[in-house]
C-alpha cells in the first residue's frame, strides 16, 4: 500500500518542483525585461535632456572635476603598471621564442591604441566613477530628495545622470587617451631597462593607422556613455537603506564594466567587418 502510494506522489512532487523552477525562471525573465526596458528608458532620456534639458551652470564642470581630476593618478599609476607587465611579458616570451624584439614596439602600441588602454581604462574607471555616481544617487533616493525632485517638477534624469553623462563623455575620452600614453612610455621603458630593446626601435608607430585610432577612439566615446547612464540606473533603483547603497555601488560597478566588454565586443566585431573584411 505505501509503495503504491510514494510512486504516485513522487511524480507529482517531481512535477511540482519543475513548476516552481519554471515559475523562478520566468519571474528573472521578466525582471530583467523590466530592468533593460528602465535602462533603456534612462539612456533616451539622458540624450533628450542633453540637448533639450536645462543648463545649471557649473554643474558639469564640477562633474568633470570628479570624473576627471579625482581619477588622473588612480589612472595613471595602474595604466602604468599595467603596460610595464605587458610588455615584460611579451618580451619574455618572444626570447624564449625567436629572440627578434625589433617589432615588439610596433605591435604593442597598435594593441594598446585599437583596444587595451580604452578596455582595461575603462574598467578601472567604472571601479571609481561608476560606484561613486551610484553611491550619490543611491543615498539622495534613500533620504527621498529624488522624490522631492520630482514634486519639485524636477526630472532626476535631468537634474542627476545628464551632467555626469556629458562630463563622463568628455573626461573618459581625456583619460583614456592619456592611458595610451602612459602604457606606451612604461611599455618602452620595460623594454629599454629590462630586455635593451633602444626606444627609438620600440617607438614605432609605423603598424598604426586611422582605422586603429577610429576603433580606439570609438570605443572611449562608448564606455565614457556608458559608465554613467548604468551606474545611475543603479542609483536611482536603489531601495532598502544604507544596504541598499552598497548593493547599488556593487552592481553599478559589475554592470559597468560588463556594460565596457559588451560594447567592446560589438564595436571591435563592427570595425572588423567595417575596416579589415
Amino acid at each position: 500500500m505505501s509503495a503504491h502510494v510514494g510512486a504516485a506522489v513522487a511524480p507529482e512532487a517531481r512535477s511540482g518542483w519543475v513548476r516552481r523552477r519554471l515559475a523562478d525562471v520566468g519571474a528573472g525573465a521578466i525582471d530583467n525585461a523590466r530592468a533593460a526596458r528602465l535602462l533603456y528608458s534612462i539612456f533616451i532620456r539622458t540624450l533628450y535632456y542633453s540637448v533639450r534639458g536645462r543648463r545649471e551652470k557649473g554643474a558639469v564642470l564640477r562633474a568633470c572635476y570628479d570624473i576627471g581630476n579625482r581619477s588622473l593618478f588612480f589612472l595613471t599609476a595602474v595604466m602604468g603598471f599595467v603596460g610595464m607587465i605587458m610588455v615584460f611579458h611579451s618580451c619574455t616570451q618572444i626570447n624564449r621564442i625567436t629572440g627578434d624584439l625589433h617589432l615588439v614596439g610596433a605591435t604593442y602600441i597598435q594593441l594598446v591604441v585599437r583596444d587595451f588602454a580604452a578596455s582595461v581604462g575603462s574598467m578601472m574607471l567604472a571601479t571609481r566613477v561608476g560606484a561613486g555616481i551610484a553611491a550619490e544617487i543611491g543615498s539622495m533616493v534613500v533620504t527621498d530628495q529624488v522624490d522631492a525632485l520630482r514634486m519639485c517638477a524636477a526630472e532626476p534624469v535631468d537634474y542627476l545622470i545628464v551632467p555626469r553623462f556629458k562630463a563622463s563623455v568628455v573626461m573618459t575620452t581625456v583619460l583614456l587617451v592619456w592611458a595610451m600614453f602612459v602604457m606606451e612610455v612604461s611599455g618602452m621603458l620595460t623594454a629599454w631597462g629590462m630586455f635593451n630593446v633602444n626606444p627609438r626601435i620600440f617607438w614605432n608607430i609605423s603598424m598604426v593607422d586611422f582605422r586603429d585610432l577610429a576603433t580606439g577612439l570609438t570605443k572611449c566615446f562608448a564606455f565614457g556613455a556608458a559608465i554613467p547612464i548604468v551606474s545611475g540606473y543603479c542609483g536611482l533603483t536603489t531601495f532598502g537603506g544604507a544596504e541598499g547603497v552598497g548593493w547599488a555601488t556593487t552592481r553599478a560597478v559589475v554592470w559597468s564594466c560588463f556594460a565596457t566588454i559588451l560594447l567592446n565586443f560589438i564595436i571591435s566585431t563592427t570595425a572588423l567587418y567595417l575596416f579589415w573584411v
